[in-house]
């Protein structure tokens, strides 16, 4: 399903990026060629997937669903400045000619400085590397594929397809209306972009305000790992008093799952109890489907909580099942926090502190449970070896005896005409439930050997049998008789016989447990690890709604310093919580390294250490910083950096060729790069709009890129269209007065050679 929803977000992307580029050419023949691109460019794609192995999933479908805005910029680009040539005058083939020939180097700087910025995804490391290796690797191949037609296949057809300067035709409603509102828009950006440049000291108070504000951003904004995913499943488990008998357990049991069944959201239920320990459980629910249903997983686990919360003796914590988990030890939630001590004594102390202390307030996180258990109640038996041994009995028979009544033993098996059934021996059910029951537990002296040969056909015989004040065993004679019958009628046609029978059929001396044995009751641990010198617990917790990974850890790490817990003891995150603190550190140096790399490609197009500043000054948009929305960070530096690199090469450009003043070739470069600007931007931000608004199945973890990307553009679009040229003046100017210095130093020093 959710594979189904990348698909769909795909074909609208794809629609309505050709759409836009109808919209600003208005023309079809124009739209039709840019159209061109963006199939094309998919298709080769999928190509270079096959041959590096690459599969369609979520990660890499999505990485071409943004691709669908990207793709189109260098065709736009190359068939604009075609475009302006042919309403000039010129011929098709000359206007094709020259206009990719002009933008010929700005296309190219424009993919391999996007390029660039996925070479520090590349060499990441972790599970954050590994996962979006194939999405970097993906997008890149499309932006080249894209670059490469866009310098042959879009100057092809703009020479063949768009209309000849004397082919004339009337403009319908809808071109006319655009033509006026890009003119208007047009015209105010001339008027304000001059009042900017005539004010510029004005334009860089707001540019640097604008960056000390995403600064403070970066530091203050919550921060994530991945978003909480919507699969459709539900996991819990359940955690009951330490003590609690396995049949007492059963039927809290029971209780959660008809609680949990109720609900109208769930679809199934199933789970299990026992196991490693009688205390726990597992529970696995399946949700209708998205459509069946107006509420998320995490809305259903909140409105089950407070009816989970009536069964006494027991809680189960749920958590919805996620795609992406990292590690960790097994917990009843989704996060895990480890504490680990010097001492048995000390984690005894100080876990179940902290775990209350975590308890008190669910405001930043709930379902808080912890995996040490040390309060339980236990039996410890003791053998009375001189006892046993004076009446005949030995170790292995009180272990044998006690494993039959209380540990399932399979005796035997029934078989009828058309089915066969385990006969397993044990006490009768009440009997369980108490320790007294210890005393009516007989050892035999010969261990319940066999003895005697049944050549009935029966594959056992149940004999009842009791037991004396003297110890001597009695047979009801009718009893056996009947059981004999039963077994013959039940195999009567098989070949097989038993040879012996699984209960001894003579009489055997037993002895009482209780005179060979003693037992007492104790306390013991039933759940603490070691991890290399350290004893250790596990803490695990779910976020409440609203909250992030990042405001988790802090209230844990305050806590620990509120409550004052010793330096004898440490904690760490472990699992998902501690990939996401892994990934918090490498989050800046990932964003350093992309403008970093970019910058050092930019420097090698441009042969120049002062135009990438230009570029890359205006790489400074606020958002939300998770793993994903990092990603839509890491596009936006090269998405933002496009409209400098077009404003730029045409002013430097009309320096050289025209001989025009800085100021001058930077206002002509801003208005003639107006219009495909807007149109790139445009393109890449309807692009991610079916991710940003995204509801299906696995839109959880789109969501956050296309609300990077679109609000990211917006922001910098504004910033990107005004302070780029003021900063390319600034530094035109440093440019200038750094060329200009070794001049000046000569003539000081020439001075003062005359004078000597």
């Amino acid at each position: 399903a959710a594979l189904k929803e990348v698909e769909q977000a795909l074909v609208i992307g794809v629609v309505l990026v050709v759409l836009v580029t109808f919209a600003f050419l208005r023309s079809a023949r124009a739209g039709f060629i840019a159209a061109v691109t963006v199939p094309v460019s998919l298709v080769a794609t999928f190509g270079g997937m096959y041959l590096l192995g690459y599969s369609l999933n979520n990660l890499s479908l999505m990485a071409l669903t943004i691709a669908a805005g990207f793709v189109v910029d260098d065709a736009i680009i190359v068939l604009e400045n075609v475009t302006r040539h042919l309403e000039a005058g010129m011929s098709r083939i000359d206007a094709a000619l020259k206009g990719a020939r002009e933008v010929g180097f700005t296309v190219v700087s424009m993919s391999v400085s996007l390029i660039a910025v996925f070479i520090p995804i590349l060499l990441m490391g972790g599970i954050v590397g590994r996962l979006f290796r194939e999405f970097a690797v993906t997008l890149s191949v499309a932006i080249l594929i894209s670059m490469v037609v866009s310098l042959t296949t879009t100057p092809m057809m703009c020479a063949y397809v768009l209309r000849a300067p004397g082919e004339h035709h009337r403009p319908n409603f809808f071109a006319r209306f655009s033509e006026r509102g890009l003119g208007g828009l047009q015209w105010l950006y001339g008027r304000s972009l001059g009042f900017v440049l005539r004010h510029p000291l004005l334009t860089m108070l707001v540019f640097l305000a604008t960056v000390l504000l995403n600064i403070h951003l970066y530091v203050t904004i919550p921060k994530g790992f991945f978003p909480q995913q919507d699969t459709g499943r539900l996991m819990g488990g359940i955690r009951a008093d330490q003590s609690i008998s396995f049949q007492a357990m059963r039927r809290k049991f029971r209780q959660f799952v008809e609680i949990v069944r109720s609900d109208p959201a769930i679809e199934s239920v199933a789970g299990f109890t026992g196991g490693g320990q009688t205390n726990s459980g597992f529970i696995f629910a399946t949700l209708k489907p998205l459509a069946e249903r107006d509420v998320t997983a995490d809305q259903v686990i909140q409105r089950l909580r407070p009816k989970l919360a009536q069964v006494p003796g027991a809680v189960l914590f749920l958590q919805a099942v996620q795609d992406i988990r990292v590690g960790g030890r097994q917990g009843n939630a989704q996060y895990q926090f480890t504490l680990q001590a010097d001492s048995l004594p000390d984690l005894y102390n100080w876990g179940p502190k902290l775990t209350q202390a975590l308890q008190a307030d669910t405001s930043v996180i709930t379902d808080v449970d912890s995996d040490q258990q040390q309060r339980g109640l236990q039996l410890n038996l003791t053998i009375d070896r001189d006892a046993a041994s004076r009446l005949g009995v030995s170790t292995r028979n009180i272990s044998a005896t006690l494993y039959d009544a209380f540990g399932q033993r399979q005796v035997s098996t029934i078989y009828n005409a058309l089915n066969q059934y385990h006969v397993v021996m044990e006490v009768a059910p009440q009997w369980w439930e108490s320790p007294e029951s210890l005393k009516e537990i007989y050892v035999s002296t010969s261990g319940g050997a066999l003895s005697g040969t049944q050549s009935t056909g029966s594959i056992a015989s149940t004999t009842p049998i009791s037991t004396g004040a003297a110890g001597a065993l009695t047979i009801d004679p009718a009893q056996a008789v009947r059981n004999l019958r039963t077994n013959q009628i039940a195999v009567s046609g098989r070949g097989s016989a038993s040879t012996g029978a699984a209960v001894s059929t003579t009489p055997e001396k037993l002895v009482p447990l209780s005179s060979v044995t003693r037992w007492d009751y104790g306390t013991a641990p039933l759940a603490v690890n070691h991890q290399g010198m350290f004893v250790a617990s596990t803490v695990s917790f779910n976020l409440a709604p609203g909250k992030t990974l990042s405001d988790a850890v802090q209230y844990v790490n305050d806590t620990m310093r509120e409550i004052g817990v010793p330096t004898t003891l440490h904690g760490s995150f472990q699992g998902t919580a501690r990939a996401f603190q892994q990934s918090l550190g490498n989050q800046l140096l990932l964003v350093l390294a992309a403008l970093a790399a970019v910058y050092i490609v930019l420097g090698v197009l441009y042969e120049s250490y002062i135009h990438p500043i230009t570029i890359l000054a205006l790489q400074f948009s606020g958002v939300e910083f998770s793993i994903i929305a990092m990603i839509g960070v890491l596009l936006l530096i090269g998405i933002v950096k496009k409209n400098a690199i077009m404003m730029i090469d045409v002013a430097l450009e009309r320096e050289r060729a025209e001989g025009l003043e800085p100021g001058r070739a930077i206002y002509e470069a801003a208005l003639l790069r107006f219009r495909p600007i807007l149109m790139t931007t445009m393109a890449a931000i309807l692009g991610a709009l079916p991710l940003a608004m995204g509801f299906g199945d696995g839109a959880e973890l789109r969501r956050p890129l296309g609300i990077s990307i679109i609000g990211g553009l917006i922001v910098s679009q504004i910033l990107t269209l005004y302070t780029t040229p003021v900063i390319y003046l600034y530094l035109d100017r440093f440019r200038r007065r750094d060329r200009d210095q070794p001049s000046r130093v000569a003539r000081v020093m020439g001075s003062a050679g005359a004078s000597a």
